[in-house]
């Protein structure tokens, strides 16, 4: 059986993407990025939940700023890459529910209202929104490298607003010719499916 996606869609988002370790200096524009998110905002969530907040990282001050927050190994690499996305979960997502769940916005308070279960949903939904970040790159001909390896209170002090949670520090740009490690291997159907 056939996918829906040609074949040269299933490589651009699959096959041949990698997680990129450097970049060439062609700039990623605004109008790239508002593109890709008008694209991955259609992420499936529960309640159409949208805890995913998204920093851009632009300005050479906040890149410094950002790259004192990050692991030594990943400091060079961020500091390099031609954008850099902070992705972070909204603990306060439910307060948009009324509009984005508009059939029962007692959404809300009814599942949301306890904070242990907010912040699990959160961080559950954002991460979904996350990969489909991460794809919304591929889409755009960009390559991602995220990256989880930095100080997580710093970074939210540093750069978010509100109750958010950072989750991953995402470069991004166009791959330059040593961007890409050796793939890894992957899981066979056999070794992760089971049919009961």
């Amino acid at each position: 059986m056939t996918l829906a996606l040609d074949s040269a869609a299933q490589d651009l988002l699959f096959r041949e993407a990698h997680t990129a370790n450097a970049f060439t200096d062609e700039p990623v524009t605004d109008e790239q990025m508002q593109a890709l998110y008008d694209l991955i905002k259609y992420a499936p969530t529960a309640f159409n939940q949208s805890p995913l907040r998204i920093v851009l990282v632009r300005s050479e001050e906040a890149r410094e700023r950002l790259v004192a927050h990050m692991s030594e190994g990943n400091q060079a690499k961020t500091k390099a890459a031609p954008l850099v996305a902070i992705l972070a979960a909204d603990n306060e997502f439910h307060e948009e529910l009324p509009a984005l769940f508009p059939h029962f916005p007692q959404a809300k308070d009814v599942f949301f209202g306890e904070r242990p279960v907010r912040e699990k949903s959160a961080e559950l939904n954002a991460a979904l929104q996350a990969g489909y970040f991460i794809l919304g790159v591929r889409a755009a001909g960009l390559a991602a490298g995220p990256m989880t390896g930095f100080d997580a209170e710093g970074i939210r002090k540093e750069f978010l607003d509100g109750d958010h949670t950072p989750m991953l520090v995402v470069n991004i740009g166009k791959p330059s010719e040593d961007a890409y490690r050796p793939r890894s291997p992957r899981l066979a159907y056999d070794q992760v499916v089971s049919v009961v």
